[in-house]
């Protein structure tokens, strides 16, 4: 069980082990419109999100998860600049 608390946490912390806002953020983001649309395909089609609003949360997690990469990626190398 401690192994699994482990990941979960090691989910929301960057490459340097502290916290991340941007994971934290696209991660609730991602989850929140899997089970919004998952629980709208067996609503009726007068009971739905908006095209937009779901468009807005899709980009938000998407931003998130893309620019945690990045730092992840370029932190890497200004990381090695400094070690040389």
């Amino acid at each position: 069980m401690k192994k699994i608390i482990n990941w979960i946490t090691g989910l929301f912390n960057d490459e340097k082990g502290s916290p991340s806002s941007k994971r934290f953020i696209g991660i609730l983001c991602g989850i929140t419109l899997c089970i919004t649309l998952y629980v709208n395909s067996y609503t009726s089609g007068e009971i739905k999100p908006s095209e937009s609003l779901v468009n807005a949360v899709a980009m938000l997690a998407f931003g998130c998860l893309g620019l945690s990469s990045i730092d992840k990626i370029w932190g890497k190398r200004d990381h090695n600049k400094t070690e040389e």
